[in-house]
């Protein structure tokens, strides 16, 4: 099939990147998101996907909105029999999706009707699931409610980030999505409706969301910790300022101390729960760069009784 293929960030490359070594399908052009202000300089950078296009000499479309006229008359100009989609970041209009005759289908990283929405792999991890996956679904009008072509599923590790286990689905997925050009293109394969029950949605987490609390169970926050990893970064406060958690453990035998107590050995450093207490192993306090907590805790000097959350 010749197809466009939608996506932006560096987590949607490995699926262009399997499209065109498929050897069956036509990349013929990729849709992104515009260039971004970026780094210190704020100089606008082009996305992960689009750069990729442009070192295989793919032409790269960047419409500020998928409804642009000189967009959509390029795109019928194409005439692409599917657009396959990955984290694109634009809701498409009814106008665009009606232009390739096998729809868009997008790679979706969950086992639908599970976490529909911006972030299924933080809100999977920070719900505590041990299984996720990705679905490729026909795109409609609703949100991530389409009929679903296949699933690929994935363990999730009792240590995954966000970023470890969207690595590994991106990955994954990618050779779902060409096995789904495959079956689109030789009728093999049909999508089937997504069922009534299970829905669970999955808005995008920022960063007020991510504000720790240690009142929570042990294991909540070592999910929201590894859900919120790298982006946007559980935090917490010590003493005023904001200090990001990038990597915490649970210690069970640890039940002496309260919520948000600090208790720095020589080298670890406890901080009590509404269960137990976590261990701190790499934290980030405002304006200096990641470090091990106990590094850290000798160089602001814990005080006894001190406690994190204020």
């Amino acid at each position: 099939m010749k197809l466009v293929f939608a996506g932006t960030p560096e987590v949607a490359v490995p699926a262009l990147d399997a499209l065109l070594a498929s050897g069956r399908h036509e990349v013929a052009a990729v849709v992104t998101r515009p260039d971004a202000p970026a780094g210190r300089g704020r100089r606008l950078v082009a996305s992960p996907v689009a750069e990729r296009a442009e070192e295989a000499g793919i032409e790269v479309l960047k419409p500020a909105k998928p409804k642009d006229p000189e967009f959509l008359e390029r795109l019928r100009e194409i005439g692409p029999d599917c657009c396959p989609v990955v984290a694109y970041g634009a809701l498409l209009p009814r106008v665009a999706l009606d232009v390739p005759a096998q729809g868009w289908v997008n790679l979706h990283f969950s086992l639908l009707p599970a976490w529909r929405g911006a972030a299924p792999v933080q809100h999977a991890i920070m719900a505590g699931d041990e299984i996720t996956g990705a679905s490729t679904f026909l795109i409609e009008e609703g949100l991530d409610s389409g009929p679903v072509y296949g699933t690929v599923t994935e363990e999730i590790r009792a240590t995954d980030t966000s970023g470890d286990l969207l690595t590994r689905l991106a990955f994954a997925g990618a050779g779902l999505l060409v096995a789904t050009m495959d079956g689109i293109e030789d009728g093999t394969l049909k999508a089937v409706p997504q069922p009534a029950d299970g829905i669970s949605l999955a808005p995008k987490v920022n960063v007020e969301d991510a504000h720790l609390d240690f009142g929570a169970p042990a294991l909540r926050v070592d999910r929201m910790v590894r859900g919120c990893t790298p982006a946007p970064g559980a935090w917490t406060t010590f003493r005023g300022e904001r200090l990001k958690l990038i990597q915490v453990a649970p210690v069970p035998d640890r039940t002496d101390l309260a919520p948000g107590q600090i208790a720095a050995g020589k080298n670890n450093v406890h901080v009590g729960t509404g269960s137990y207490g976590v261990e701190l192993l790499w934290v980030q306090a405002q304006g200096k760069k990641p470090m091990r907590a106990a590094d850290w805790a000798r160089g602001v000097r814990i005080v006894e009784g001190e406690r994190l959350g204020g």
